[in-house]
């Protein structure tokens, strides 16, 4: 330390507390970084990199923005993943003895960011915590923006990580034990930035966690507040006390299913558009589009629920123009959550709050409106809407309609709303009508005509009497300030107080302003659990009439819930493609599940619709269980508790996973999770491998689904030797998706009927795509060779006892001379270790066994 400056070792220390963050080191009217931060930021940020003179003999590193400007770098830095501690002067340099004090005010980091480019108004922006005991794995997830924090408990590994996807964590808070593997699997699944807090202290947030009963979920939801507060150094006021959630009470979709679903985002572009969200977000406010998120991420379980949100939308259906004048109301509604997180951050302007009293001026309206339908979950909802009345009437009386931005600037408070304010706004806008009063009675008095009155940065204001006048003056209450070659300036008692108050009156009014401001402020943090609740009454509002309105307009119908766990469904389109390709040329489809019809086994070309019809029927249960019509002329469905899918082939680069190996770990999951009330959705399971090797898993899945688990199960398979399983499983029905050729051309008809398909169209379907003739031709050419040599000579398949072989096995003429078992060879067989051979042993021994089974 001693080689370096003062400044330079006051940088060191503070930076040795935040080595994980870029530290923004404010000297003056800038933001420095120095050494390795510099050298990092300059690159990321692309700005110069200089050098100073820090008393070491090499200059040391340097690179700084504006403060004034240090925002859109900042979020740059954070989107990038990284952190930034913002270290500021906390004494005047006028007053400071030596270095100035400089302390760090926040650390701002990709889970905690307020406000900027990378928050999304209709997205939450979550970071949490994971904490690990015995065989519990609890996480605690929170959005700073909007104050929720939400804690549960998961049975494995797996099962939390899929929750934090769900979440869309950008940042995980551990404490400090996990090792590197742990880490990059982490990081890898989520690509969130992983940060460490190691206190977990319970009794400084006793208020926080008083609903929390399970000493993990307490310890997970303590050391994310700790966190909170010691990056944030701040009131966090709107923090909402940590709600318990038990994953059972929803239906479980695992983050594969919402993939392959594109239930929030397409996997293609990984944008919102084309999704399921897409379809259904005609939400009018921020929070409504936050919350149907969330019910879409978290279908209900219980039935009373569904029924009472379906209840709502029906109620909405029939009245069309009450709901479409609510719609237009709820525009004017800001989002009050975050609204209410930013009066807590202190990071709120006068707009903000401009904005506040203008959505409370809506309720009133809203309520009203509800109470005209006649609902009575409707009424119950209105009722419980709050105006905060007293809130909104002191909003309205201290704040002008059109503040400016900055809240240091002034402009922002109400003529009459203080008198000391008042003053000084008369001071500042009637400062030069006072001193051409003055002026004139000055000139009265004493009968000079020229006499003037003017002002300069070094006297201020003065009265200029030429030499020839300077007789006229009355005695005594003229004070010489300045005498020049013609004449002589003077000041009097009125204009010294005249000056102090009009010179006085602009800083004045400014700091006073901010002052009434920031007093306006916190008195809206008193309101702030009242403001949340009422965003969540209007939130709820919000996406039951989105509802009503996209089932209207796209003809859905009120689904039903079987009490014997049948399904079925009328007419079931999947409501994305019809809504992308026109509704006039989507083909609807039945789907019949009940007793003997428990597995449907899929069967029909490529490109015939065999993944769409698998993806509507779960996107139509889905769509019932979050309590919204669906696509369907009628729709009677159990209640499924969970969802697994198999759809799509997809590498895991990030682990070093084949296209296979997913597949295969996918319906792992599925097979070992699955109960006899979900829904199990495989597409082409077994392709990844050789086709025999396929053929065995897909049936081996098939039969393990139908005898052991019991789920409701759509298998679309291209293996067409598996329909015969249909004449041994009593459960299982083949159906399949027609198309007929024409003139050599595949003709899709997109309609699922009975039965098995009778061909795959696959050359049909490559000269759809536009393959050139040639390849097609001789694809046909070596299609027909293969049929006929398979026709000739079908390779044997095992078979295991009580099992159908795949091919029918035509036995040899040698096999056909066998008469009778020989119990000793089979004993001998029987006998041998195979898995503790070696390759050669293996060969030697089955030559011999040979031999001797020849004589």
């Amino acid at each position: 330390m001693s080689q370096y400056t003062p400044m330079i070792q006051q940088y060191l220390r503070v930076k040795a507390d935040y080595e994980d963050a870029f530290l923004f080191f404010r000297l003056g009217d800038f933001y420095e970084m120095f050494f390795q931060d510099a050298l990092r930021a300059s690159q990321i940020l692309e700005i110069t990199l200089t050098s100073r003179d820090g008393g070491s003999a090499d200059r040391i590193p340097m690179c700084g923005v504006p403060y004034h400007s240090a925002k859109g770098y900042i979020e740059r830095l954070i989107a990038a993943g990284h952190k930034v501690a913002i270290c500021e002067q906390r004494e005047d340099p006028k007053q400071a003895k030596g270095v100035i004090k400089r302390e760090v005010v926040q650390v701002i980091t990709p889970g905690t960011m307020m406000e900027g480019a990378g928050i999304q108004e209709k997205e939450n922006h979550y970071l949490a915590t994971f904490e690990h005991k015995d065989s519990e794995y609890a996480i605690a997830a929170a959005d700073v923006t909007t104050g929720e924090c939400k804690t549960a408990v998961f049975a494995t590994f797996d099962a939390a990580v899929h929750e934090l996807a769900a979440y869309g964590v950008k940042e995980v808070i551990t404490d400090g034990s996990w090792n590197e593997s742990e880490k990059k699997q982490i990081h890898g699944r989520l690509s969130a930035v992983i940060s460490v807090e190691e206190q977990v202290e319970t009794e400084a947030f006793h208020g926080l966690l008083a609903n929390l009963t399970h000493e993990l979920t307490r310890q997970a939801s303590a050391r994310l507040y700790h966190y909170l507060h010691r990056t944030q150094k701040r009131s966090l006021d709107h923090l909402q006390a940590a709600e318990p959630y038990e994953i059972r009470d929803y239906m479980n979709i695992d983050y594969f299913s919402k993939r392959n679903l594109e239930l929030t985002e397409t996997i293609r572009s990984k944008g919102k558009k084309g999704s399921l969200l897409w379809l259904l977000d005609e939400t009018k406010t921020a929070m409504g589009g936050r919350l149907l998120k969330q019910w879409i991420d978290r279908p209900l379980l219980s039935e009373k629920d569904i029924n009472r949100r379906l209840g709502i939308v029906e109620t909405f259906i029939t009245a069309f123009f009450e709901r479409e004048e609510l719609r237009e109301q709820l525009k004017e509604v800001y989002d009050l959550e975050r609204l209410a997180g930013r009066v807590a951050f202190g990071n709120v302007n006068a707009r903000d709050l401009v904005q506040l009293k203008k959505s409370l001026g809506q309720i009133p309206q809203l309520t009203n409106l509800l109470k005209q339908i006649n609902g009575t979950e409707l009424n119950a909802l209105a009722n419980k809407l709050d105006p905060c009345t007293e809130l909104f009437e002191e909003l309205d009386r201290a704040l002008i309609e059109e503040p400016p931005i900055s809240v240091k600037e002034g402009g922002m408070i109400r003529d009459g709303f203080h008198a000391q304010l008042d003053e000084y706004r008369d001071a500042t806008r009637n400062g030069k009508q006072w001193i051409a009063e003055l002026e004139k009675e000055e000139r009265i008095k004493t009968g000079i005509k020229s006499l003037k009155i003017g002002y300069n940065r070094i006297f201020g204001y003065y009265i200029e009497v030429t030499k020839a006048n300077l007789g006229l003056l009355e005695e005594g209450r003229y004070e010489r300030k300045q005498t020049l070659a013609n004449c002589e300036r003077f000041v009097t008692p009125e204009l010294k107080e005249k000056e102090t108050l009009i010179l006085e009156a602009n800083e004045k009014m400014i700091e006073l302003e901010y002052e009434l401001f920031s007093q306006l402020r916190e008195h809206v943090k008193q309101f702030i659990p009242r403001l949340q609740n009422l965003a969540r009454m209007v939130s709820e509002i919000d996406v039951l009439q989105c509802f009503a309105a996209v089932s209207e307009a796209r003809r859905f119908a009120r689904p039903a819930f079987s009490v014997d766990g049948n399904m079925r469904i009328k007419e079931g389109r999947h409501p994305v493609i019809e809504k992308v390709i026109d509704a006039q040329g989507f083909v609807p489809n039945d789907c019949r599940m009940e007793s003997g019809r428990q597995v449907l086994l899929i069967t029909g070309p490529n490109m015939s619709g065999k993944s769409t019809y698998m993806r509507q029927t779960a996107l139509i249960a889905i769509l019932a269980q979050i309590g919204c019509y669906v696509p369907a002329d009628e729709a009677v469905l159990p209640i499924f508790d969970q969802i697994f899918t198999r759809i799509g082939a997809a590498d895991d680069l990030v682990s070093g996973q084949s296209t296979f190996m997913v597949e295969m770990l996918e319906a792992k999951h599925a097979i070992v999770s699955a109960t006899s009330r979900s829904l199990i959705l495989f597409d082409e399971i077994g392709r990844g491998t050789s086709t025999y090797d396929g053929m065995a898993l897909a049936q081996a899945m098939i039969e393990y689904i139908h005898t052991n688990i019991g789920a409701k199960t759509l298998f679309s398979t291209h293996y067409h030797e598996l329909t015969v399983l249909e004449e041994s499983l009593d459960h299982m029905q083949n159906v399949h998706v027609t198309a007929v050729e024409q003139d050599g051309k595949v003709v899709f008809l997109h309609k699922v009927k009975d039965g098995a398909a009778d061909k795959s169209y696959g050359i049909h379907v490559a000269q759809l795509a536009g393959l050139p003739d040639s390849v097609l031709k001789r694809a046909d050419e070596l299609l027909q060779s293969f049929e006929n040599k398979e026709e000739k000579a079908v390779p044997p398949v095992l078979v295991q006892e009580g099992q159908l072989s795949f091919f029918e096995e035509k036995p040899s003429a040698k096999q056909k001379s066998f008469k009778k078992e020989d119990p000793a060879l089979i004993a001998k067989l029987l006998s041998y270790d195979i898995m503790e051979m070696t390759p050669m042993e293996a060969m030697n021994t089955l030559y011999a066994l040979q031999k001797e089974a020849k004589k």
